[in-house]
């Protein structure tokens, strides 16, 4: 079972004021490659799994914004970590 859930914002900052969608959803494919499982939300995406391995996601997915292009990144990190295992379901069941 997964230890973490971190739910990530990743902002770029991006040359000439360009959108910064094609950059969001760059990061995302890089979370789709990792395999982990995780959700898109409006203003973040929530990945689930091993906090290490979560964090990996993380550093690629900073690594590649600088790649294609964005002069630095801000991420916005929020990090649930719990030894005994967790669940975005566990969280949200209630709710669906």
């Amino acid at each position: 079972m997964a230890n973490a859930l971190i739910s990530i914002q990743i902002i770029p900052k991006t040359k000439d004021g360009e959108d910064v969608i094609p950059y969001v959803d760059e990061a995302i494919r890089v979370i789709e490659e990792s395999g982990v499982k995780f959700e898109v939300h409006p203003l973040e995406t929530t990945m689930e799994g091993e906090l290490q391995q979560l964090f990996e996601v993380i550093a690629k997915m900073n690594e590649r914004m600088i790649e294609i292009g964005s002069k630095n990144v801000i991420s916005q990190v929020k990090i649930l970590y719990q030894p005994a295992g967790i669940t975005m379901n566990q969280l949200t069941e209630k709710y669906r």
